[in-house]
């Protein structure tokens, strides 16, 4: 059931990509109807991602938090609010970055030979705080692609070569403003998830965790000085990108470097 599923999954990421790719490649704005099958293969791909990772994760007594498995998950849960963006504003396109993100955690926690890492299950209160972290880091995530695109945008346009690709992207003022929103969304997320840590961990400075927490915090910073400078200066276009990248590439070690040091290095 499990291979047939995880097929399933990666056949309907790799094909609203590809659907994806293709009406980007035409130039095409046009609406409902050229986003319609991709977003419904989308959907029908992470109901079977979430399938399978309901079944990799969730134990009887315990969660199996392995590095790729918490991959797959952040895969996952990236698509999904991918997803739910597109049907109400024009982010669709990021997604032919984003599904095969997806596809390749999905591979990953399959075939990746990784002891398990069980977490006994825990208070409601600690398991809010592992899911406001997951989401927070996805939301900011897609904020970070949706900056690439826009330095791309930008440099086409300042190049006056606006090819195909950039026909088939938002106005450039339509871009920063969907980019400030993921910004403000996740940075909210991630303010709640290092509250609800402080409050529900023992000590979130203890050896295991420092890494973690130290980075989170200057990632909270660096996104912070962004908002500020947004709202204070109009910061924009360049700067605003290289800011949202540099808080993301800090949030990447403190969720993913410590894990992956702790996990797989020093087992």
């Amino acid at each position: 059931m499990d291979t047939v599923l995880v097929i399933v999954a990666l056949v309907f990421y790799l094909g609203a990509a590809g659907l994806l790719a293709q009406r980007m490649a035409r130039g095409s704005q046009a609406g409902k109807q050229s986003k319609r099958l991709p977003l419904i293969l989308g959907f029908g791909a992470v109901f079977a991602h979430a399938i399978v990772l309901y079944g990799a994760l969730l134990g009887p007594e315990a969660l199996n938090l392995s590095f790729f498995n918490v991959l797959s998950l952040a895969g996952w849960l990236i698509a999904l609010l991918i997803l739910l963006s597109a049907l109400g504003q024009p982010v669709e396109n990021l997604a032919i970055a984003i599904f095969p993100i997806a596809t390749l955690g999905l591979l990953a926690q399959i075939l990746a030979p990784v002891n398990p890492t069980f977490l006994p299950r825990t208070p409601v209160g600690l398991e809010i705080h592992i899911l406001l972290s997951l989401a927070s880091y996805s939301l900011l995530a897609i904020a970070a692609l949706q900056s690439m695109l826009l330095a791309l945008q930008d440099r086409q346009l300042r190049n006056r070569r606006p090819g195909g690709f950039i026909r088939a992207l938002p106005p450039l003022e339509t871009m920063e403003i969907l980019l400030f929103r993921l910004i403000g969304v996740g940075y909210l997320l991630l303010t709640f998830s290092l509250i609800s840590g402080a409050h529900y961990l023992e000590n979130i400075f203890a050896q295991h965790l420092v890494h973690k927490t130290v980075l989170s915090i200057t990632a909270w910073v660096v996104f912070a000085v962004l908002i500020w400078g947004r709202l204070q200066y109009g910061w924009r276009g360049r700067t605003a990108i290289r800011w949202t990248l540099g808080g993301f590439m800090v949030l990447v070690l403190a969720y993913f470097g410590s894990k992956l040091v702790l996990e797989l290095v020093l087992r």
